[in-house]
């Protein structure tokens, strides 16, 4: 599998996209008027404590107080786990021993701000390199869980235990690590150490509310975080931005520094590579399937669900066949689009029935396959007894529609909107409310021009009857402002 980074630079916005064997798997966008906090360190001061949520919220200097629960306090002293091992569980304390209202503390961002809610923080920090991830209030030392190999990971963590010997602090080798040898972990340890003393400098320095460390930019992190072995180009549009990358790649990673590219081509590198309409194929919420079926992406507040559909795909021998042969394609699709769409949360997988319990399982194997090669947690369920799969995927910015889309004005995000109908009888309703409330001798109602044209056509001999109720004219008058469930009845 080849892959390809792909980096585009404008003034106000850098959009990184990560394309495998020709195909868009994941768009990272940042913007000068709404940059992401996440891996930010932060001193904040305790603003309010509230024990019946076991969380507090904290002034770290955003525009909303930062949300920490009780658990973020306690991650220090979970005990040492394997990195992908859940920890045992621990009595957690109330919010009120942990924390008091003026007290400072470090924090560090794990989650940016989402719609109403503030940012969630944490108390354990951790820092990211190229191949490790410095915690440095504990003393674990664990190996991704995507490194498989037995001997690599015991390779990797006695490797680790001998560099970090003059300085214990508790590391997490990335998968990025694996194949990787003492030098070049060596220097990662060197550059986390001088991080973190930096990071302790400038806390006994700052004020409440200053960022004492933040993380790279989105063009630097890219490459940190998905420049691996079978990226074969990093192409970049912006001659400044190729020049910086270049330099941080011949810095950490010099083997690969023929790998980095400036793109000089009039054509806009994103349409060169179809990019601009995968975006917008990613925000409909119908996808279409290669067999003829198609998923159907729903995305609220609360969850994300996904229907799966057979559409006009027929099938060769039964239905059966047929139903099995869709969701294995829809498996991989899924998996794509959670990744595309930056879908998080909790996600709920309707998969089109299956009689065979054979079947069940190898779509179920099939997705979570599909699945591997996403870079963001993801912890999935058997199907339930209602035949749905349920998953949950770490969320830590907005979805790619909630980053480029508003809700429509028309509807308010509904998804749908008052019929003409509806809104005449509720005209005619208004009409009888205001002539009870005040004295006027005749009434103009300003509506859409649909709503005008239904009322003065198919609703006169209601409207007749509502003037002999109320002893009144009334006027209409239709306006192209008004969007069809807007009106307004005035008394003259």
């Amino acid at each position: 599998m080849s892959e390809e980074i792909l980096i585009n630079v404008t003034p106000r916005e850098i959009r990184v996209a990560v394309v495998e064997n020709g195909m868009l798997q994941e768009v990272l966008i940042e913007r000068s008027s709404r940059r992401g906090y996440v891996g930010n360190i932060y001193k904040g001061r305790v603003q309010r404590v509230m024990p019946g949520m076991q969380a507090a919220f904290v002034d770290i200097g955003l525009e909303r107080a930062a949300f920490l629960h009780a658990s973020d306090i306690l991650r220090a002293t979970v005990p040492e786990a394997e990195a992908g091992e859940e920890p045992a569980p621990q009595a957690m304390p109330a919010i009120g021993e942990l924390l008091r209202e003026g007290q400072e503390l470090v924090v560090q961002v794990v989650k940016d701000s989402i719609g109403t809610k503030g940012a969630r923080i944490t108390t354990q920090i951790s820092i990211p390199s190229r191949y490790l991830v410095l915690l440095p209030q504990g003393r674990v030392l664990g190996v991704s869980a995507r490194i498989e190999d037995e001997a690599e990971r015991a390779r990797l963590k006695a490797m680790i235990a001998e560099l970090s010997q003059d300085a214990p602090m508790g590391y997490i080798v990335r998968t990025n690590a694996e194949g990787q040898d003492a030098e070049a972990l060596g220097k990662d340890v060197a550059y986390l150490a001088k991080v973190w003393n930096a990071v302790r400098v400038g806390t006994a320095e700052a004020r409440v509310g200053a960022c004492i460390y933040e993380d790279l930019s989105l063009t630097l992190r890219s490459v940190r975080d998905y420049m691996r072995e079978n990226v074969e180009k990093v192409r970049v549009d912006s001659r400044e931005t190729f020049e910086r990358i270049r330099r941080f790649v011949g810095k950490f990673i010099p083997e690969w520094a023929e790998r980095v590219e400036h793109y000089p081509g009039e054509r806009p590198i994103f349409d060169l590579y179809g990019v601009e309409d995968e975006i917008l194929r990613a925000m409909q919420k119908q996808v279409p399937l290669k067999s003829g079926g198609y998923l159907v992406i729903d995305q609220t507040e609360a969850m994300t669900t996904v229907d799966v559909n057979t559409g006009a795909f027929l099938g060769h021998r039964n239905l059966e066949d047929t139903v099995f042969r869709t969701n294995l394609e829809a498996a991989q699709a899924i998996a794509r689009q959670l990744r595309l769409r930056n879908l998080g949360g909790i996600i709920i997988i309707d998969f089109i029935d299956m009689q065979d319990a054979e079947h069940r399982r190898q779509v179920l194997r099939q997705f979570e396959k599909s699945l591997a090669h996403d870079h963001t947690k993801s912890t999935v369920h058997e199907f339930s007894p209602l035949g749905l799969v349920e998953m949950t995927r770490k969320r830590t910015t907005d979805s790619l529609v909630r980053q480029l889309c508003e809700p429509c004005p028309t509807c308010a995000g509904r998804g749908s909107i008052k019929t003409a109908e509806t809104v005449c009888y509720e005209i005619f309703r208004e009409i009888t409310r205001a002539v009870r409330q005040f004295d006027a001798e005749k009434l103009l109602v300003l509506a859409s021009p649909r709503v005008v044209t239904r009322i003065l056509e198919e609703e006169s001999g209601a409207v007749a009857e509502l003037e002999e109720f109320i002893g009144k004219t009334i006027r209409f008058q239709a306006d192209e402002q008004y969007v069809q469930e807007q009106y307004d009845v005035v008394l003259l």
